[in-house]
């Protein structure tokens, strides 16, 4: 299946080195993706306030900037909650290169893993589903 954003949009990643950060609230910042027509279009860098990902505000924030997606690697239930209140859909399991793994979201190829915080193993860009 894939996934058309026709308007601009965007997605955010927890980003370490250029690669998705396991742990959604210690990464060291957000690549935020601006998607038009389905492709990327631009990419800035956040920094992440640190600490639990339910309590840092950060969810508010990524809202105000028009962030509609999370792709992320290990994310607790109290975090997804957070953004999902604040109409952010959550994409847990995935690993690797960030600009890898948003182009394989768009073409469809990306699923929640339905996991909560855990340990991945094999660094491949993509996520469980």
């Amino acid at each position: 299946m894939e996934y058309k954003f026709n308007n601009i949009t965007k997605i955010a990643v927890p980003t370490r080195d250029d690669m998705v950060d396991d742990h959604f609230g210690h990464c060291d910042h957000y690549t935020i993706f601006t998607v038009e027509n389905n492709k990327v279009i631009s990419r800035e860098n956040y920094p992440s306030p640190q600490g639990c990902g339910c309590k840092s505000g950060i969810a508010p924030i990524l809202k105000q900037m028009g962030v509609a997606v999370m792709l992320a690697g290990s994310m607790g239930e109290g975090a997804k909650n957070v953004l999902g209140a604040n109409d952010i859909k959550v994409v847990r399991g995935c690993s690797g290169n960030v600009d890898e793994l948003v182009a394989n979201y768009l073409a469809g190829g990306i699923s929640d893993s339905g996991e909560g915080c855990h340990a991945h193993g094999d660094g491949e860009h993509q996520c469980h589903g």
